[in-house]
């Protein structure tokens, strides 16, 4: 099985790709895909709303732009204390919202508190 942030920057590359060819609602989906895999690790947390900033920047959404601004300085400050989990991030969701996650990052997101806990207990 492949880690959080293999899977992280596989959908960040999705997104760039897709935000490449002007599909900015797909971008957009696989940006939400990342900050559900990256938001408990602070500079893939942090990523992911600048990405979202880029797509709302590309889109001339100021209200995206500021949720996301406001989003990068919540992920700098809180991404080791607590997230919502399988929250997507967007300006458009309550930021302290938890969400259901979808069944293939679930499965990736257990796989890695399993490494993490078998490591921790050491």
């Amino acid at each position: 099985m492949i880690s959080a942030r293999q899977a992280f920057e596989a959908e960040w590359q999705q997104a760039r790709t897709a935000w490449r060819t002007g599909d900015l609602n797909l971008a957009f989906h696989h940006l939400e895909r990342s900050h559900i895999l990256g938001q408990r690790h602070t500079w893939l947390h942090v990523r992911s709303h600048l990405g979202m900033g880029w797509v709302g920047w590309l889109r001339s959404d100021a209200g995206e732009l500021l949720g996301q601004a406001m989003r990068v300085l919540a992920a700098l400050l809180f991404s080791s204390i607590w997230v919502p989990a399988g929250n997507t991030g967007g300006a458009n969701v309550n930021p302290f919202k938890p969400m259901s996650i979808p069944p293939d990052l679930a499965d990736i997101l257990r796989a890695e508190e399993f490494r993490r806990a078998t490591q921790r207990n050491r």
